[in-house]
């Protein structure tokens, strides 16, 4: 928990520009996470639940959440963004999910992956493809990046639909579970970058 005291006050010092993209179409709101996050971080990743695609299975202790909360924490500290605490405009200390853009290694390939988690009681109310849409606006439109990858699980029915309906496309298979099938990659490039 120290470390995560220590990297907390570096990403305060670091990131007082940090972007959060409050969307005013937007039914959420965003925030880089915080310290005080672990332990709704590790409710909603320890649920077997929200773990039904996940061959890992659910987070198994606070530990684990604490880990990859400092991870979260130290990609703002990188790159000045990264996945967001995600909350409904009303309630905005309930934090109802997790997810944004951040780099992830697809094997031995660095992408921007896109991706997101959500406690059980905000599934069925459009926030992923929401969620989607607003982090390839910070991808596009805010960051400049040229292109934004998703990858899923090819029996999570739900979440490739959530990636066609904000303009992802099918990019290949990434064989990253042994023993089980390949899981599926999208991908979508900067509407300036599309033909290259």
């Amino acid at each position: 928990m120290a470390m995560l005291a220590k990297l907390g006050s570096q990403v305060h010092a670091a990131n007082r520009d940090v972007i959060c993209m409050p969307n005013r179409h937007s039914r959420l709101i965003y925030r880089q996470p915080r310290l005080a996050d672990v332990q709704r971080l590790f409710a909603i990743f320890g649920d077997p639940q929200t773990n039904l695609f996940n061959p890992a299975g659910p987070m198994p202790d606070l530990a684990t959440a604490q880990r990859l909360l400092a991870h979260w924490m130290e990609q703002w500290v990188a790159n000045g963004y990264g996945w967001w605490a995600i909350a409904r405009k009303e309630a905005p200390e309930h934090i109802i999910g997790f997810g944004g853009i951040a780099p992830l290694n697809y094997l031995t390939q660095r992408r921007i992956n896109l991706g997101y988690r959500f406690a059980v009681e905000a599934w069925g109310q459009g926030y992923a493809t929401e969620v989607g849409r607003d982090a390839l606006e910070l991808a596009f439109v805010t960051l400049g990046l040229p292109e934004v990858f998703g990858l899923v699980r090819p029996d999570h029915a739900a979440s490739i639909r959530v990636l066609e309906k904000i303009g992802m496309q099918p990019f290949g298979l990434l064989d990253d579970v042994p023993g089980q099938a390949p899981s599926r990659v999208f991908r979508v490039c900067h509407p300036t970058t599309a033909g290259v």
